[in-house]
């Protein structure tokens, strides 16, 4: 698992010995562990044990896959319910949605901003947002 993300890594052996702007580069012999949803790898320290990050570069990253996003008028209020970190699943897309506690009342402008304070999931993948539907337990798409 992905220390940073959670996501599967893919383990690849070391290749073969490049020329990088006239010198001799040896990184690219060593095994390491790939993510890519974020497009990071792991390559072990010299023989320690212990694994540095990396960014991957442009050309081994994988195109991103192109995701179903419903339309908010075909979302019907649904019964989400949080794991034990506080996550669900997006209906709207699929990706991983934050639980967002209530919030106190904001002054915003000399005005009463109340928006945020009642529970919420949000969801970063689709810009989502999810907000109970007072005194039942289901959850409805919110503009803001």
């Amino acid at each position: 698992m992905c220390p940073e993300c959670s996501g599967v890594l893919e383990y690849t052996e070391g290749g073969q010995i490049r020329v990088v702007d006239g010198s001799v580069d040896y990184d690219n012999v060593k095994p390491r562990y790939v993510c890519y949803s974020c497009n990071r790898f792991y390559r072990e320290l010299l023989t320690s044990g212990f694994y540095d990050v990396f960014d991957l570069p442009e050309e081994n990253r994988k195109p991103a896959e192109k995701r179903k996003v419903l339309k908010t008028g075909d979302l019907a209020p649904m019964q989400l319910k949080r794991d034990a970190e506080g996550r669900c699943e997006c209906p709207r897309c699929g990706d991983n949605m934050r639980y967002l506690e209530a919030e106190a009342v904001k002054i915003v402008d000399g005005h009463a901003d109340m928006s945020d304070t009642v529970a919420r999931f949000a969801c970063d993948g689709c810009s989502s947002i999810y907000r109970r539907i007072a005194t039942t337990d289901y959850y409805q798409w919110s503009e803001k």
